[in-house]
């Protein structure tokens, strides 16, 4: 049977330093370690680990999930520094301020954004 030690997810960046001065400084993340890369420390414990790669290319899907406990709040304080959100139409309609509004068995409130390589992340309300 599989039984893993440890686990933690990766993400790729383009520009490291860039990468570290978002993560850390916008949304407020501890450098645990640095070696080939940056090892972030994770409300609730996990790590999250970004890497540098020259032929790096964005995720076209949601690389990584802040859950809060009001995302309209969230909003504010990001685009505050400078984070613009995502606005899509369609099944995830956001409103004006990028967040799409769960309800009616949509799921949780949730607004994306993309950090400085693109990757797309998101703050979301959930219980």
């Amino acid at each position: 049977m599989f039984k893993a030690k440890a686990t933690f997810s990766s993400i790729s960046v383009d520009d490291l330093p860039k990468a570290k001065t978002f993560y850390t400084k916008t949304l407020g993340l501890d450098v645990e370690k640095e070696d080939t890369g940056l090892r972030l420390k994770l409300p609730g414990g996990g790590v999250l680990y970004l890497y540098a790669k020259d032929d790096h290319k964005p995720a076209t899907y949601t690389t990584f999930n802040f859950v809060v406990e009001d995302v309209d709040e969230a909003v504010d304080a990001l685009a505050e520094q400078g984070v613009e959100f995502e606005h899509y139409d369609g099944d995830y309609k956001t409103d004006n301020k990028g967040i799409m509004r769960g309800g009616s068995n949509m799921g949780p409130d949730i607004a994306w954004f993309k950090d400085p390589a693109g990757n797309i992340l998101s703050v979301l309300e959930h219980e």
